[in-house]
């Protein structure tokens, strides 16, 4: 299995961050990503991924750091996005649920980043949190200009029919715990009918854990119950819906296992 999108760099884990990583064959983890958020813990994921083999890492402002970006900000991501291991510029976009940041400032690095990403040759990972609409529109715009690059929904909060019009763009979507959540009609309909070869497991960690350890912290290994509770929504073994996921994992990122 492969962890889509995790942030072991959290301070979550700085009691057992090392065990948790020296026992990922054994829970059947084949590569996490470490995605940041700002320019420390993108420090962080890269310098984790350097240390670590299965490791790997993208890098970017989150829209909730978005007022602590600089153009001293932005030369830094474009040395660390030039290690071997750094795979997306991420994760970046808008979030107008918590607007720690002002929208105009959030619009302003999400273009800078999605720049960047172009600058860099490297996929974009996107957050985006009641921002469905301009998010797609910024999408649409980007991938009419730069039509062969890779974009992927983390996290993925909206409606089927949103979820249409993303896959339509091309687009990957990578979904989480909420999906094992009781009451999730929606993001349960979307697990059944986003389409295969588009679809991403992860849990970032130590967020989002699914079920049946909701209410504790998030590890990379319980990325297995999000896989289980797909496949069953699905009707699928799985197995061959990890087959498929792992694959998704490596096309997205453009890494070979």
């Amino acid at each position: 299995m492969i962890d889509a999108h995790s942030h072991l760099e959290n301070e979550a884990f700085d009691e057992d961050r090392e065990e948790i990583i020296a026992r990922m064959a054994d829970d059947g983890l084949d590569a996490v990503v470490n995605v940041g958020s700002d320019i420390e813990t993108s420090r962080a994921v890269v310098q984790l991924a350097r240390e670590y083999e299965k490791l790997y890492a993208v890098v970017g402002v989150h829209p909730q750091e978005a007022d602590g970006y600089s153009e001293a900000v932005r030369e830094e991501l474009v040395g660390l996005s030039r290690d071997e291991k750094v795979v997306a510029i991420g994760e970046v976009g808008l979030d107008y649920y918590y607007e720690n940041s002002p929208r105009a400032v959030q619009r302003e690095v999400f273009s800078a980043m999605l720049d960047l990403a172009v600058e860099t040759d490297l996929p974009v990972v996107i957050h985006s949190r009641d921002a469905a609409e301009e998010t797609f529109n910024i999408v649409s715009e980007f991938l009419d200009r730069h039509p062969s690059h890779h974009v992927l929904i983390h996290c993925y909060s909206y409606s089927v029919e949103m979820l249409a019009r993303f896959i339509e763009l091309g687009c990957y979507i990578s979904l989480g715990g909420v999906t094992t959540f009781k009451n999730a009609k929606v993001p349960k309909r979307v697990a059944e009918t986003v389409d295969i070869d588009r679809l991403l497991l992860e849990t970032d960690c130590p967020y989002m854990t699914p079920e049946p350890h909701r209410g504790k912290r998030n590890e990379p290994k319980y990325v297995r119950f999000v896989a289980e509770n797909i496949a069953n929504l699905r009707g699928m073994d799985v197995e061959t819906l990890i087959a498929h996921t792992d694959e998704n994992t490596k096309r997205f990122y453009r890494w070979e296992q």
